[in-house]
């Protein structure tokens, strides 16, 4: 019994050294500036949305939309990073309101930086929409549930742990 103890002991200073001293996450990149301006007016539409970071990105996988104030999409194309920025194509805009720019970018150690920014647009253009947010909504899942893999870790500590048990009765 008193071997089970030390055992379980050892294994929980182990797991508390771990998450107690695991080092910090390094800085990712930030946000330093946008075109057009995080919370400006304009009386036109930008033909594109430029975003600068800190440091230089990764080319992999970024994500650049507008969504107006219909709730559609306004960005026309693929986004494109250059050096520290991702930038975008618009199209002529149409109602005038709140722009909102979403973004989600690689950082140069690889991990994703995202956020929001908006603008807002004081004259109407005469620009037509892309597809609909709600569409977009409807036809994308939520991922993959997280519960069957907490489920496994349980199953396998509790494994583990019966085993532990076992071979200790038998010494």
């Amino acid at each position: 019994m008193r071997r089970l103890a030390l055992t379980l002991g050892a294994i929980v200073i182990t797991l508390l050294t771990t998450f107690a001293f695991a080092p910090t996450a390094s800085a990712h990149s930030a946000l330093v500036s946008s075109d057009p301006a995080d919370g400006s007016s304009v009386s036109a539409g930008p033909p594109t949305v430029t975003l600068t970071f800190n440091e230089p990105l990764q080319e992999s996988f970024p994500a650049l939309t507008v969504v107006g104030p219909d709730r559609n999409y306004w960005q026309d194309g693929e986004p494109t990073v250059t050096g520290r920025s991702v930038s975008t194509q618009l199209r002529e805009l149409g109602p005038a309101g709140e722009y909102l720019i979403n973004y989600r970018v690689t950082s140069a150690d690889g991990h994703p930086v995202e956020g929001q920014l908006t603008f807002t647009l004081t004259t109407a253009g005469q620009g037509t929409p892309g597809a609909s947010v709600d569409d977009d909504d409807e036809s994308s899942s939520s991922g993959i549930p997280v519960w069957p893999f907490i489920v496994v870790a349980v199953v396998v500590f509790g494994g583990g742990l019966a085993v532990a048990l076992r071979l200790q009765r038998r010494n």
